[in-house]
């Protein structure tokens, strides 16, 4: 699989071979990381959100939109949401200026790649929190969110801002867009991961071409381990043992790459333990923004990222539990 724009991402950044996701399913992981808290404590530990649950994360948790938006950034999010689809529970009730994606997973509808209905509701394309299209064509989500992230940095150029884009892909159903569909040597999966890198690279891009390259922090990361049932269709974790949905490394050690030009190390390697939880309180850190008096369970780990002689990680425990 080529991943160009991650390559050269880790090459000119840090990567964080320690990372660990506070869940290995979907919707408690995205939790932790927009939260900094286990998803224990905020009561969003109990599996993933389905299109018939009436419940979502609760919008007194205090977000990193919340967070940054209280300090005059504009905030947008594009892709998959699944903390919750009621009136209420939506991102732009959880500190998002802009939302354009889709609510939960999206195999969580009656269309399926094999004609089988797997649920009985369909799959929503919002914006905000205006349906643009019922069912919309998977082909194209990683592009069209894309596209709208790219539009939402260029609109924003001239202020400070926190783009939040979590893919729907690699969750299966896979897809990929004409551009890429068949061009990989490792199959679907491999087309579907190159598109994302190819969103990397639209991404540093614009920061490139609107000078905003060394005043931006970018890091990639993914929610949980490979889907391993699907087999090739979902993953590898590589020597890791387990995979999503099992706490065991494969299913919670996930790759993270960092990279802030002139600020974190070119072509680094950190080994500390670092945590999914601790990326609201870095970036609390970073950019002087205010924590709410909620409890919070991570630590900043912003002398780990800029390479500080003897800085240590935020914690040295990681606690994990069966979902």
């Amino acid at each position: 699989i080529h991943t160009p724009h991650q390559d050269k991402m880790a090459a000119q950044g840090m990567k964080l071979t320690q990372f660990y996701v506070a869940s290995p399913d979907c919707s408690p992981s995205r939790a932790a990381l927009l939260t900094g808290n286990y998803p224990k404590r905020i009561g969003m530990h109990k599996h993933v959100i389905f299109p018939q649950y009436d419940y979502g994360m609760h919008t007194d948790e205090h977000t990193i939109a919340d967070m940054l938006q209280d300090n005059g950034y504009a905030t947008g999010m594009f892709g998959k949401w699944h903390l919750g689809h009621r009136p209420g529970l939506l991102p732009t009730d959880q500190g998002f200026d802009e939302y354009f994606g889709i609510p939960y997973s999206n195999d969580m509808s009656t269309f399926h790649r094999d004609g089988k209905t797997k649920y009985q509701y369909n799959l929503p394309l919002l914006r905000n929190k205006e349906v643009l299209e019922w069912e919309p064509d998977q082909h194209n989500l990683t592009k069209r969110c894309t596209e709208e992230a790219v539009a939402f940095i260029e609109t924003n150029k001239d202020k400070p801002f926190f783009v939040y884009i979590p893919h729907a892909m690699p969750h299966i159903p896979i897809y990929a867009s004409k551009e890429f569909e068949g061009t990989s040597k490792r199959g679907l999966y491999g087309d579907v991961i190159e598109e994302i890198d190819w969103s990397v690279g639209q991404v540093i891009e614009t920061l490139k071409k609107h000078n905003l390259d060394e005043n931006t922090i970018v890091m990639f990361a993914t929610d949980n381990g490979p889907w391993e049932p699907f087999k090739q269709y979902g993953g590898s974790a590589g020597p890791l043992r387990g995979a999503k949905g099992t706490n065991w490394e494969g299913g919670q050690r996930v790759p993270c790459i960092v990279r802030w030009p002139g600020k974190v190390p070119a072509g680094t390697v950190q080994t500390e333990l670092t945590r999914s939880i601790d990326i609201l309180p870095t970036l609390a850190d970073i950019t002087g923004s205010k924590l709410s008096d909620n409890k919070i369970d991570g630590g900043s780990i912003k002398g780990l990222l800029l390479g500080e002689k003897n800085a240590k990680s935020a914690s040295d425990t990681f606690i994990y539990y069966s979902s």
